[in-house]
Formats: structure tokens, C-alpha cells, sequence
């Protein structure tokens, strides 16, 4: 089964910019209809006109940390194109830069509201209509912050291995319902948050973390259409019964995954574990 969303109809948040306006081009090219949503007013109009030229889209302002707004996009989306199939969660931000001592700690409570909240929200509002798909599907954006520490940006790593847990521990609770949860890495991407980081300097995100930083953007970074396209297979039928995952959208052979569904719902792979000596080949003598 290729991997087309005709007929299908989307809500994509922070889809004003980035990786999230590159999902909404992604989608139109693939048949879907698509509503984006984010906080900036002028760049959702901008956005839209462009994704307009594509197929049938429609924008609304919403902060993901609001009930009352998320649930006002959600009631928009599946009046205006009488169904909502597939919520992808893209709205994040890195959040303070710093050692946790020194950053401010409302800026750090607003990242994790952003980036974990931010999620729990939309999919709070989303699942009824979601369970009433013929295969419902969330698409969570992860990061790097998910599977390695990022010294001085602990607040987007925490938020976002929090996001992961929490797609995977959703994944079992709507098994039921036929709806497929899963998280994308993207991969490294020269988007404003690259210039967040440049902008901080070392002295703000470690010399480690700016040096490869400056790495990424004098290479070009991955190219968004990488995570897009991940977005789009997962957001179709072709990824019928794969979730609870975490993909890398370039490292990860996602494409095939379909052929390997049943060995894959049987292991823990694509997913957040914790590492013990035996997995490493060593005998430290655990406890029986």
C-alpha cells in the first residue's frame, strides 16, 4: 500500500513555519485536506496562501496550551471538512538556555507547557473524532532531546522525552480504538531553532552543542522534506497497525516497516528503554 492521504483530513499545529508548513505542503501534495493552526496571526495567513496554491487548506489561530482554544481548532476542523483523521503535534520550542540554576524558571515551565502540554492538549480534543475515523493517527515530533541528554537546554529535553513516553503510553491506551500513535526525529534541522542557538552563543548551550550547531548550518542540516514525508507515511493506511514508536525519519528504513508489522509489535524496538549491563554484554551480577 503506497503511502496517500486522499480523502484525508488533517491538523497540523505549529504548521505556520518549518517543519510544520513543510508537513502541510507534504499532505496537500498527497491528497490530504489540512487545517494548520499556530500562535502568529500574520504568519498563518502567509502560510495559508502559499499552502493554497497546493489544495484545500484552511488556518486558524490557536495556542496548543489552551483548552478553550484547542478544542475551538478541533470543532473548526471537522466542521469545515466534516472529519479529522490525523492530528500531528508539531508546536515546540528549545525553551531557556542554561544551567537550571540560572534560567528563568517561568520560561522553563512555559517550554515544558509548549512542548509536553502542547501535545496533551490537541490529543485530549482530537480523540473523539479520531476514534470515529476509519484509522485515526497521531503524529508526535520529537527531537534529540528525547533519547540523549542536552546539558543547558533541560528543559526541551525533558519536555520532549516526556512527549515520547507519553505517545508510547498512549499508543496501548487507544490500541482499541484502531488509532495509531507514533514519534518522529526529524533529524537536524536549520530552522529558527538553529538560530535560537547561534544567537545564545556557547556560553548560553556549551561549546559542544554550539560547535556542532555551527556544524549543522555551514552543512545545510536535513533537509525538512525528510521528517515530511516520514510524517505523510505515517499518517496514511500504508502504516496501518505500527505504533508506540519513536522513528528516525533519516536513519530508521520506516518505509518498509509495514512488511515487518507483526515482528515489530512484538519488541520493544523504536521505543524508550532502559539500558542494563547484560544489554551490553557484561555480567555485573544483577539481582535474581
Amino acid at each position: 500500500m503506497t503511502a496517500g492521504l486522499d480523502g484525508r483530513v488533517a491538523l497540523i499545529t505549529g504548521g505556520s513555519r518549518g517543519l510544520g508548513l513543510e508537513i502541510g505542503r507534504a499532505y496537500l501534495r498527497a491528497g490530504a485536506k489540512v487545517v494548520i493552526c499556530a500562535r502568529s496571526e500574520h504568519e498563518l495567513q502567509a502560510a495559508q496562501l502559499e499552502l493554497a496554491e497546493l489544495g484545500d487548506v484552511a488556518a486558524q489561530r490557536a495556542d496548543v496550551t489552551s483548552p478553550t482554544e484547542v478544542d475551538t481548532i478541533v470543532a473548526f476542523t471537522a466542521e469545515r471538512f466534516g472529519a479529522l483523521d490525523v492530528l500531528v503535534t508539531n508546536a515546540g520550542v528549545y525553551g531557556p538556555k542554561g544551567t537550571i540554576d540560572e534560567v528563568d524558571l517561568d520560561e522553563w515551565r512555559q517550554a515544558i507547557e509548549i512542548n509536553l502540554l502542547g501535545s496533551v492538549i490537541p490529543i485530549r480534543a482530537a480523540l473523539p473524532h479520531l476514534r470515529r475515523s476509519e484509522r485515526g493517527k497521531i503524529v508526535q515530533l520529537s527531537g534529540g532531546g528525547a533519547t540523549a541528554p542536552l546539558p543547558f537546554l533541560s528543559a526541551y529535553a525533558a519536555s520532549k522525552a516526556a512527549a515520547v513516553r507519553f505517545a508510547e503510553t498512549l499508543a496501548g491506551e487507544v490500541a482499541a480504538d484502531g488509532i495509531d500513535v507514533n514519534a518522529i526525529a526529524p533529524g537536524a534541522l536549520n530552522t529558527r531553532m538553529l538560530d535560537e542557538v547561534l544567537e545564545a552563543g556557547p556560553e548560553k548551550v556549551g561549546e559542544a552543542f554550539y560547535a556542532k550547531a555551527l556544524k549543522q548550518r555551514d552543512s545545510g542540516g536535513t533537509a525538512l522534506s525528510v521528517g515530511s514525508e516520514l510524517a505523510v507515511y505515517l499518517g496514511s493506511r500504508a502504516s496501518d497497525g505500527i505504533s508506540g514508536r519513536l522513528l528516525s525519519a533519516v536513519w530508521d528504513p520506516w518505509q518498509t516497516l509495514a512488511t515487518r508489522a507483526d515482528e515489530l509489535a512484538d519488541s520493544d524496538i523504536y521505543t524508550l528503554r532502559r539500558i542494563v549491563p547484560a544489554d551490553r554484554g557484561l555480567d555485573w551480577g544483577e539481582r535474581q
